[in-house]
């Protein structure tokens, strides 16, 4: 696996958003930036109505697309001076391509639509089958994404891209947690100089033995999550002495808090198990919520 970035385009607003954050993500990571167009010539019927042919058709769609990439490639390269931005345009189904290009990269960025407040995110049929079946990380950015939005409001409050960076988030699963996620998300809180806040969500059970879960109970085994949230960061904390961290052992869905922390957070990461089951990939109830209503990026990082 190489350290490319690599960054699907298809023209609309949210694939423009995301190809700028696919390139300050590659700053970061003094990575090249790979630009990728998929598209698959159809037939049209008002075409054929029109007299059009089909090969002036396939012309047209290909001049479009070289348009395309090589816009992007020269406004992402002037604002970014020295960051190495290629294109590469297929005329084949977007989710193979998509999927093999990811396959030689060390991250895949897409854009989401967005709707805003409680709808979140109305993840595209591509967006999610990439998203379940890559086995390379890949982040979801919304079209509304703003460099400023990463990073916490100067003095006066007002948005800024120059102050320093908000917390990475990062959805820790306590029972089996993996190395390849907590990674990422401790990388990417390094590489930004941010905080790493890893939330834990559990449900307590409904009784004890004396018919009531009190709220001594609870807060005793919230003391113990919280232990054992400690002992699996030690190593980690160890490796990463520069990032700040802050451990949160949540009652309630771990995708609910996730969603609230997202609010005021640079990027979110979660885990998707990277198996395959009888009916197709998929990527858990945690990560699918998410993915639908988080307010900032999410990086989901496949695991074994």
């Amino acid at each position: 696996m190489s350290s490319i970035v690599v960054v699907g385009l298809d023209g609309s607003r949210e694939s423009r958003a995301a190809a700028a954050w696919a390139a300050r993500e590659a700053v970061l990571r003094d990575a090249p930036l790979r630009l990728v167009h998929a598209w698959q010539p159809q037939p049209s019927a008002p075409a054929a109505f029109a007299g059009v042919s089909q090969s002036a058709l396939y012309s047209d769609l290909q001049g479009w697309s070289d348009r395309l990439l090589h816009e992007a490639q020269a406004e992402l390269s002037r604002r970014h001076p020295g960051l190495d931005v290629t294109c590469e345009l297929h005329p084949e189904q977007a989710v193979p391509v998509l999927l093999a290009a990811a396959e030689d990269a060390g991250l895949l960025v897409l854009g989401s639509r967005g709707l805003g407040g409680v709808a979140g995110f109305l993840l595209g049929s591509v967006a999610l089958t990439v998203v379940a079946r890559s086995r390379r990380p890949v982040v979801l950015v919304r079209g509304d994404e703003r460099p400023e939005d990463e990073h916490l409001p100067d003095a006066s409050g007002a948005a800024s891209s120059t102050t320093p960076y908000r917390d990475v988030v990062l959805g820790l699963n306590l029972e089996q947690p993996h190395d390849a996620v907590t990674g990422f998300a401790f990388d990417a809180a390094a590489r930004r100089a941010a905080g790493l806040r890893v939330v834990y969500g559990w449900n307590p059970p409904a009784l004890t033995d004396h018919g009531a879960f009190t709220d001594v109970v609870q807060a005793e085994l919230t003391g113990s999550m919280r232990g054992a949230l400690h002992e699996v960061l030690a190593p980690w904390r160890e490796k990463f002495p520069g990032v700040e961290v802050t451990a949160q052992a949540v009652v309630g869905k771990a995708g609910s808090h996730l969603v609230g922390a997202s609010r005021d957070a640079s990027l979110v990461v979660v885990g998707r198990a990277a198996s395959q089951t009888p009916f197709g990939a998929r990527v858990g109830p945690v990560t699918h919520a998410v993915l639908h209503h988080a307010a900032a990026p999410v990086a989901v990082v496949p695991h074994a």
